[in-house]
């Protein structure tokens, strides 16, 4: 084993932010590895980690879905692989979404993880905000949450364990290898959840 290779799909989102968080993450973790865009199908098949992040989730829905990416990370991440979705990515990895304003979404999604997402919960562009959040679970005691138009988690499956909340609403959550948060870690200098999900990563080579 040569290092990790770790992507991060990139449609849009920010690609550039997650990939520099995941390097430092690494390096400071001592971990060997390469970290990648991935803009086409074929690099799926070689990666051990994916991280899926925020942006609009209905264009990286059909984005990916109209380059065959979906169909690929679904196979692969229920092989196993360690997926994180931040945000709208967290949204694409849900068995369901719903807007606040639109009702049900008709839009492509993973259908992995076991929650029902509710889209914009916190409101819409201008309700974007900082918060301090707690990870006590995944030892995070301390953690600056940035939400930029964030869903919710309305419904969490039996399966689905509870990372962190805000104002009642669940915004982070981990059901086996994947990782999913409506918060936006890779936009502050806290790279403790990059670290974190490195070592999900680095755990199953």
């Amino acid at each position: 084993m040569n290092g990790l290779n770790i992507g991060v799909l990139a449609v849009q989102g920010d690609v550039a932010e997650n990939i520099m968080a995941t390097k430092m993450a690494m390096e400071e973790l001592g971990i060997e590895g390469i970290v990648n865009e991935i803009k086409n199908p074929e690099q799926i098949s070689d990666l051990d980690g994916l991280i899926i992040p925020g942006g609009e989730s209905t264009v990286i829905g059909t984005l990916s879905l109209v380059n065959g990416s979906l169909k690929k990370i679904k196979e692969k991440i229920a092989s196993g692989m360690p997926v994180f979705g931040i945000c709208a990515g967290l949204i694409l990895l849900s068995k369901k979404a719903k807007d606040r304003v639109v009702g049900e979404m008709d839009q492509p999604l993973l259908d992995l993880l076991d929650v029902k997402i509710e889209r914009n919960a916190f409101g819409r562009q201008r309700d974007s905000f900082e918060s301090e959040i707690s990870m006590e679970k995944i030892g995070v005691p301390k953690f600056q949450g940035v939400f930029i138009r964030a869903p919710s988690i309305m419904e969490a499956g039996h399966n689905v364990e509870i990372i962190s909340k805000f104002n009642e609403k669940i915004i982070a959550v981990k059901q086996g290898k994947i990782l999913g948060t409506s918060f936006h870690p890779e936009l502050t200098d806290d790279l403790s959840l990059h670290k974190y999900f490195v070592n999900l990563v680095n755990e199953k080579n």
